[in-house]
């Protein structure tokens, strides 16, 4: 009965699902581990685990293995690639005097994120921070600079359009300019969605 009157005391104060920093050399026995593509040199950097949850911070994207509940072994993996899903809205909420946690929060596009940390791995969880907003400048980044080049192409494809009829053979002109905007495009877009963040995670995490 104790035990009961425990875990309510718990649940109502918050406290039950504090995660804590696993440390690199147990990363291969959380259980995210085993959803990890060690084929394709996926590797993982960070790890938050809490009594349901673990989060699973890898150079490709965030792994969170989503439990019902702390008796039960039913787990749902949800895979959020940074490629896909860019990081935005990272903040870190320091502990007060009687707090015995702190806080991080991040958004992958409309996903959003909160994990709680004890805050004894304060110095951890701001290595994370840094790691997750740099990341989200450097997709920033690169959608601006995505714009740009579509700028440039509209522009280009405008000055084409304008000549076009005063050229020897606007056909083969045609042809070559859809050609060039197709290669260009792709470049682009293989620049914007960057797939692999590991050097970030190197720069900023246990450094």
């Amino acid at each position: 009965m104790g035990n009961i009157f425990t875990k309510v005391a718990s649940d109502t104060l918050g406290l039950s699902d504090i995660g804590k920093i696993i440390a690199p050399e147990d990363f291969d026995k959380v259980a995210g581990d085993d959803y990890i593509f060690h084929e394709d040199d996926e590797h993982i950097y960070f790890v938050i685990q809490s009594k349901t949850d673990e989060y699973v911070f890898t150079n490709y994207g965030l792994l969170h293995v989503d439990g019902d509940s702390a008796i039960s072994n039913k787990r749902t993996i949800h895979r959020f690639e940074y490629c896909h899903y860019p990081i935005s809205h990272v903040t870190l909420e320091t502990a007060g005097t009687v707090d015995l946690d702190v806080e991080l929060k991040w958004h992958m596009n409309d996903y959003e994120f909160s994990v709680d940390v004890d805050k004894k791995q304060i110095e951890e969880l701001k290595d994370l921070y840094k790691a997750l907003y740099e990341i989200g400048r450097i997709q920033l980044s690169l959608n601006y600079q995505y714009q740009d080049d579509l700028k440039a192409l509209d522009n280009a494809n405008e000055v084409f359009n304008k000549s076009r009829f005063n050229v020897e053979n606007p056909a083969s002109m045609l042809q070559e300019m859809t050609r060039f905007n197709q290669e260009y495009l792709t470049t682009a877009r293989h620049a914007l969605h960057r797939r692999d963040f590991g050097n970030v995670f190197e720069k900023y995490i246990n450094n």
